[in-house]
C-alpha cells in the first residue's frame, strides 16, 4: 500500500500486523476502522487532533492532564521496563478526554465511574487496571505534594462475573500434552521453556542461548527485572535436545533458523490452538500466558508456598534492597524448587491423559 505520513503522527504496524496511529505528543488514538488509513475520513481526524491541541495548549495545573505529565517525565516511569510504560501510556491514552479534570474533584465514586466505564469499552481487565493506574499515579503524586489524598485507595477491581471464563486459565494435562505432540519442531523449545520455566512468552523467545548452561536457565523477566532462575527439568532437556539446529543468538529459532518475533510466534501458536480446538483436543481459552498459572499451580499443589512461586516466576513484591539480597539464594533454593517441580511433572506424565 502507499506509504502515508502526517506530521505529528505515529503510524505503524503492531506486533499482529495491524496498522495503528497515534498523535506523537500526546498519544491521542486515531481510530483506523472508523477512519482508514489514508482516507479524507482519516486526514480529518488527524487535523481535528492538531486543533485540538493547538487549542487546549499545555496541560493545566492541578489537573489530571497535568499531574500525569510530570509523572511520565519522572524516573519512576523512565526507569520501568518499555513493556510496562506502554501498558500505562495505553491507560494515559484512554484518560486524554477527562484531562482538564481538576485533581480535587477526583473522589472514589468518579474513580469508580471511571472504571466501570472503562470495564463497559473494553473489558473487565482493562477496567481494573484503568483503576490501578489511577491509583498509582495518586499515589505518587500524593507522596510529593501534588495532591493530599488518593481517591483510588480502597476501591476494588472489576469483579469476575460468576460463570465467566477464567482469563489465562492453568492448562490441563491432558492439553499440555496434545500441544507437545502436535507442535511443530521449531516451536517446541518456546513452548517448552513457557511450560516448564513459566517464563512468559516474550521471555521466553529472547531468552539468549548462553543463558542456558550448566543444566540451567539464568535470567530476568523483561517486565520487572526480577532474576529468575531454573534448573532444566527432563522434559524440557528433551525437547532442547531434539531441537533443530540453528546459529542465532536466542536459544529458541523459527523455522528458518531466526529467533522468533512474539507476533510471528503468537501467528504459528493461533494456528495449532485452533487445529488442536477443531479436534477436540483442547479447550477453548488456552493461552500461552496461561502457562505461567500452569507452573503456580502445579507448584502450589505440590505444596509450595507463595513466597517459593513468587520467586520461581519472577514475581517481585518486595523492594529492590530486599530483591537484591534474596538473589544470592536463589540458585540454592530454585535447585530444591526444579526437584519438586520435575517429580510433580513426570507423576503426571505417567498417568493415562485422556481429552477433557
Amino acid at each position: 500500500m502507499t506509504v502515508v505520513r502526517v506530521r505529528g503522527f505515529q503510524i505503524f504496524k503492531d506486533r499482529f500486523g495491524k496498522w495503528r496511529c497515534y498523535h506523537r505528543k500526546t498519544r491521542q488514538k486515531v481510530d483506523l476502522d472508523r477512519a482508514p488509513l489514508g482516507s479524507a475520513a482519516f486526514f480529518a481526524e488527524c487535523q481535528r487532533i492538531t486543533d485540538a491541541l493547538a487549542t487546549a495548549g499545555e496541560p493545566k495545573p492541578g489537573t489530571l492532564g497535568k499531574l500525569i505529565e510530570k509523572y511520565r517525565a519522572s524516573p519512576d516511569f523512565m526507569e520501568k521496563a518499555p513493556r510496562t510504560r506502554a501498558d500505562y501510556q495505553r491507560v494515559f491514552d484512554y484518560l486524554y478526554p477527562i484531562r482538564d479534570t481538576e485533581l480535587a474533584k477526583f473522589t472514589s465514586p468518579l474513580v469508580v465511574k471511571i472504571r466501570d466505564r472503562a470495564e463497559a469499552k473494553r473489558g473487565a481487565r482493562f477496567g481494573t487496571y484503568v483503576k490501578q493506574v489511577i491509583s498509582l499515579l495518586f499515589s505518587w503524586g500524593k507522596e510529593r505534594g501534588f495532591v493530599k489524598v488518593n481517591p483510588a485507595l480502597g476501591v476494588r477491581g472489576v469483579r469476575r462475573k460468576r460463570g465467566a471464563p477464567m482469563a489465562n486459565r492453568p492448562w490441563s494435562d491432558a492439553e499440555r500434552h496434545a500441544v507437545l505432540e502436535a507442535a511443530p519442531a521449531q516451536m517446541l523449545p518456546a513452548l517448552g521453556l513457557m511450560m516448564f520455566t513459566g517464563l512468559g512468552p516474550q521471555d521466553a523467545l529472547t531468552l539468549p542461548r548462553t543463558f542456558f548452561k550448566n543444566g540451567a536457565i539464568a535470567t530476568e523477566r523483561s517486565k520487572t527485572g526480577a532474576p529468575v532462575y531454573w534448573p532444566v527439568i527432563e522434559p524440557l532437556q528433551d525437547i532442547l535436545d531434539a531441537a533443530p539446529a540453528h546459529d542465532a543468538l536466542t536459544l529458541c529459532a523459527n523455522s528458518k533458523g531466526r529467533p522468533w518475533t512474539v507476533s510471528g510466534f503468537r501467528a504459528s501458536w493461533t494456528t495449532l490452538r485452533r487445529a488442536l480446538e477443531d479436534a477436540g483436543k483442547v479447550q477453548p481459552g488456552l493461552t500461552l500466558y496461561g502457562l505461567r498459572h500452569t507452573v503456580a499451580t502445579i507448584l502450589r499443589e505440590a505444596g509450595c508456598d507463595d513466597r517459593t512461586i513468587a520467586d520461581a516466576l519472577g514475581q517481585k513484591t518486595e523492594d529492590m534492597a530486599r530483591h537484591y539480597s534474596k538473589a544470592a539464594d536463589l540458585r540454592r533454593k530454585m535447585g530444591d524448587v526444579g526437584a519438586i517441580f520435575e517429580t510433580a511433572v513426570n507423576d503426571r506424565r505417567t498417568k493415562t491423559v485422556k481429552p477433557d
